[in-house]
């Protein structure tokens, strides 16, 4: 049953379901209208009752023998059932209509006044009611009944005609039901029919949204919202894929062309050894590319394993000074730090440690020989900052946009600068935003420029 439900598309569940509620419904109300109708009915004829019965009262009479008479004309279908019975339960009178029943005994004559009773007289009952009353002074007990016939044909009248007028009714809402359901689900037909168009080559096109404030609507712009996701990562992965093959052609071309040059002709010791040395430095170079292509990815993706702690910042740039003392002397640079207090900054210490020395070896690479370098630590706003400030040509403003981006590599004299793979300052952001914290470009202008780190305070 569960697998034949399944089966059927929505358009004809929804339909089945409408049907199924429509059904259930008319049949609830076709029972209603089928009880009022028999109440209001057998209200009817209790009335009726009581109407003959003061109409009766008034056409008969007591003959001058002592028996009783009917003062009217007899028209059996016009007058009601009807008998007469003295107190000591003799019949004193039955009118035609009764003659055509069977006798109903004195039984229902000894009623409480005003009762209304069914009596069994065949397949149909004969509703009675009975009352005291006087004839000429004389007490008797006076019975009118009615034939139910009339009302149950009525009645039944009334249930073919509901019987009938079901199965049309259903029917009817089964089509407008099917018809309704195409057209609510209209809308997904033509975002199926487009979704399938989409192929990766094809990210750009968007599903039709006709009615932006409608489910329908709300669910067609949330899909574009994620196709439109899903095209920035697929152009995200194909310029990667492209700036990834970049750089690793140019380390790559290197190894291979002193490689040849190497076998080209017979050369002493010396000379070989500084053609594997240059190859060793283009192999050092390729794994420390592909090292922070692998810090980088394992930040973004969530895959590095964090320590959070509370970090003191001053100890920190102690540090990466003492790593990169070496690169900076060799540029006649020095390095300082401004520590504002004794800050604490909550993160995860290589992380932040890997961010603060790409920034301090871009300084480095980027400030000129003899200039300075400054780390300065303290707290702003309740957060924990860590400050470089070199005295490099600054950043021009056209690359302020993207220095964050991987690969980017702004113009500059530097020959060091020129060298870099343009991955530092992205692998600085990702490791610094793994840990809650920001990474910001303050300024930067001709003097120089300041990248600010920003963590929750520890």
């Amino acid at each position: 049953m569960i697998r034949w439900w399944r089966s059927h598309s929505v358009r004809v569940q929804l339909t089945l379901w409408y049907v199924a509620a429509m059904t259930l419904v008319l049949a609830i109300y076709a029972g209603a209208i089928l009880a009022y109708v028999g109440r209001s009915a057998s209200q009817l004829l209790n009335q009726q009752l009581r109407s003959d019965f003061q109409w009766t009262t008034l056409m008969v009479e007591q003959t001058a023998e002592g028996g009783i008479t009917w003062n009217g004309e007899e028209t059996i279908e016009e007058h009601p059932w009807l008998q007469v019975w003295d107190s000591h339960g003799k019949l004193l009178f039955r009118n035609d209509v009764a003659l055509e029943q069977p006798k109903v005994g004195m039984d229902l004559a000894n009623l409480p006044d005003d009762t209304i009773v069914r009596a069994p007289t065949g397949d149909v009952p004969l509703r009675v009611l009975s009352r005291r009353g006087e004839i000429a002074g004389r007490p008797v007990v006076i019975q009118v009944g009615r034939s139910e016939e009339a009302m149950r044909d009525q009645i039944r009248n009334v249930g073919l005609i509901l019987l009938l007028g079901l199965p049309l009714a259903v029917a009817t809402a089964g089509f407008g039901g099917y018809a309704l359901a195409k057209r609510a689900l209209a809308p997904i037909e033509r975002m199926t029919e487009r979704a399938e168009t989409i192929t990766a080559e094809r990210l750009g096109d968007r599903l039709p949204v006709g009615h932006p404030d409608d489910e329908m609507g709300r669910l067609a712009t949330v899909f574009n919202a994620t196709l439109g996701r899903l095209q920035q990562s697929f152009d995200q992965m194909r310029r990667f894929t492209a700036d990834v093959s970049h750089e690793l052609r140019t380390p790559l071309t290197a190894i291979r062309s002193v490689g040849e040059v190497g076998l080209r002709g017979r050369r002493d010791e010396g000379e070989y050894r500084a053609i594997i040395g240059s190859m060793l430095e283009e192999v050092d170079r390729l794994a420390v590319l592909v090292d922070r292509l692998l810090t980088l990815s394992r930040a973004e993706t969530g895959e590095a394993r964090l320590s959070i702690e509370a970090i003191a910042l001053k100890d920190l740039a102690d540090s990466v000074i003492a790593d990169l003392s070496v690169l900076a002397e060799e540029k006649s640079q020095q390095i300082v730090i401004e520590a504002h207090g004794t800050p604490r900054g909550l993160g995860d210490r290589l992380m932040v440690r890997q961010a603060l020395i790409n920034l301090v070896d871009n300084a480095i690479k980027f400030a000129p020989t003899g200039s300075g370098i400054v780390i300065r630590v303290g707290e702003s706003n309740g957060r924990a900052i860590v400050e470089v400030i070199d005295r490099g040509p600054g950043i021009p403003p056209t690359a302020r946009d993207h220095i964050f981006d991987r690969f980017f590599r702004a113009a500059s004299a530097s020959a060091d600068a020129a060298a870099g793979s343009g991955l530092g300052l992205s692998i600085a952001k990702s490791a610094v935003e793994t840990t809650s914290g920001t990474l910001t470009l303050e300024e930067s202008d001709e003097q120089g420029s300041t990248f600010r780190i920003t963590l929750p305070r520890g």
